[in-house]
């Protein structure tokens, strides 16, 4: 095959989006040309080496240089101080942008070179803390990229736009923006990198205001816009920590450790440092409400180690382990330091269960107060979900029943549209306590059984330990009566299949209940499982 059938095979591959071929077919090709060494740099970093699509980018530089494009040479030169800044190599991506600054001093004043260098701009302004100079540069890229019909220099602008507004309190504003750039992604009109961005970006604001319908909705459209690409590297760590966190939301916690854990490798691997401390806090988030104490304590501190402050999860983890004055602290410094609305709505549900636990009545109804409000502001269902539950929390700890109930079902109904078990279950017992107290003892036991069999089906061991003391059971090791019917076929002999057939579950079902009897009995195995259980006679 020659030179030119060589090439062509390797921009066939391009097209197809299959990254590592390209990359391969592309490396080998003597003499490219500019269009094709951005090909071969794009075909590289998505295929995940970074180095070779430094070096492709240089080349293509130089070339676009000598053959006296300078129009091109720009280009190349934005693309690596985007590359460069994702690396963290940020004096030198800084450099790279300078010297496009530079090239463009002789250029007409209205050319779309000038949109993609804001874009650098933009992100200084971020991390110099000039919020309004952010705002104005993400305007500008906007209305370049409408100019000069420039899809993706549109959408980044959007994005930009959109997240501005979102930190500013202009929650649905933001959000719309961000919708209006997806449209664009969808279209398939954006370039793989801008793409990606865009697919992020965007999910990521969902998870940050608890939208999580949308947020779900663009993960799975992500998922597969990765899985449609052979070889894809990058954007795939962000992926598997959103499906991750719509598990976690769904009540399937061991799948989301898998997909926090899949994040963490992937993030440990390109040297995203920061990212896999957030993996790695997300993990910690599942194991503290499995009641595995110990391991999310590592997971904690692995966070810490990448750089990522694993708060407020780790205050919940310290009152869950009897440190309150520890975790109360903690969240006193975090109201104190964090600013903007959509920052703290993150953190003001974990604040109000940690308030009201420690006896501050005051700051737990005021935070409870501030959450109801942003909540009404934002308008996304899992935000006012969670508001309403902090509200009958504090309602509850003042003995207010009257004041309780109305929240607590509110938010037992929201987190039932959002189909988020773990949630309802929390939710219902609060129902069950104000049921209680205004004398409804049948209700109110009702209510709690049922969240029982939730935090027990789910492996939510600290809830499910909180709803047994209320209804005033003891079950021998913790264990469910289902848990101890699996543990007896177990210590049988029978296999998980041979399980789920004798007692008409599936076999993802009964995977869950023995994750959820090692977790109780603090032990890793099946044989040391059905050991403990001999010596403790619970069979």
């Amino acid at each position: 095959m020659g030179i030119v059938d060589d090439l062509e095979q390797a921009r066939k591959a391009f097209e197809q989006r299959d990254w590592a071929t390209a990359y391969d077919q592309l490396a080998v090709v003597a003499d490219l040309g500019p269009d094709d060494l951005l090909k071969l740099g794009t075909a590289a970093y998505l295929a995940g080496d970074d180095d070779a699509c430094v070096r492709a980018l240089q080349r293509g530089y130089q070339v676009a240089v000598d053959g006296g494009d300078t129009l091109r040479a720009v280009r190349f030169a934005f693309w690596l101080g985007l590359v460069l800044s994702v690396r963290g190599e940020v004096a030198v991506a800084g450099g790279w942008s300078a010297r496009a600054q530079r090239l463009l001093a002789d250029q007409p004043a209205d050319v779309v070179e000038r949109g993609y260098l804001l874009i650098h701009d933009f992100f200084r302004y971020l991390d110099q803390q000039d919020f309004p100079g952010a705002v104005r540069v993400a305007a500008e890229i906007t209305e370049l990229g409408r100019r000069h019909a420039e899809p993706d220099l549109l959408a980044q602008g959007l994005v930009c736009q959109g997240r501005t507004l979102m930190y500013a309190g202009q929650v649905p504003e933001g959000l719309a923006l961000l919708d209006e750039a997806m449209v664009a992604v969808a279209a398939g009109e954006l370039s793989p990198i801008f793409a990606g961005n865009v697919y992020c970006a965007m999910i990521e604001a969902c998870q940050e205001v608890l939208d999580f319908g949308r947020a779900s909705a663009w993960t799975t459209a992500l998922t597969r816009w990765c899985d449609g690409q052979t070889g894809l590297v990058p954007f795939t760590g962000q992926c598997a920590v959103h499906r991750g966190q719509i598990l976690r939301l769904r009540g399937e916690f061991a799948e989301a450790l898998e997909e926090f854990e899949r994040a963490c490798r992937r993030y440990a691997a390109s040297g995203v440092q920061s990212a896999a401390g957030f993996a790695m806090s997300e993990a910690g988030d599942v194991l503290r409400i499995r009641g595995a104490y110990p391991q999310a304590e590592d997971c904690y501190q692995q966070a810490s180690g990448f750089g990522y402050e694993p708060q407020p999860g780790l205050a919940l983890l310290w009152l869950a382990r009897g440190r309150a004055p520890a975790a109360g602290a903690a969240v006193r410094r975090l109201l104190a330091e964090t600013p903007g609305p959509v920052q703290r709505s993150r953190l003001l549900p974990a604040a109000v269960e940690v308030l009201v636990a420690t006896g501050k009545s005051d700051e737990a109804e005021a935070a409870a107060t501030e959450l109801t409000r942003v909540a009404e502001s934002f308008g996304c269902s899992g935000l006012r979900a969670m508001a309403a539950y902090c509200a009958a929390l504090v309602a509850a700890a003042a003995g207010d029943a009257d004041r309780a109930l109305p929240q607590a079902r509110q938010a037992k109904q929201l987190w039932s549209t959002l189909q988020a078990p773990y949630e309802v279950a929390r939710a219902m017992v609060l129902v069950g306590r104000a049921f209680r107290s205004l004398g409804d003892e049948d209700s109110a036991t009702a209510e709690l059984a049922a969240a029982l069999r939730i935090f027990s089906d789910v492996g939510a061991v600290a809830g499910r330990q909180e709803v047994e003391k209320l209804l005033g059971r003891n079950a021998p090791g913790g264990l469910t009566q289902r848990e101890l019917e699996v543990l007896q076929l177990v210590a049988a002999g029978n296999s998980n299949t041979e399980i789920a057939q004798q007692l008409v579950l599936s076999d993802k079902t009964v995977a869950r209940h023995l994750s959820n009897i090692f977790v109780k009995l603090d032990v890793p195995s099946r044989t040391a499982a059905v050991a403990y259980a001999r010596e403790h006679d619970l069979l």
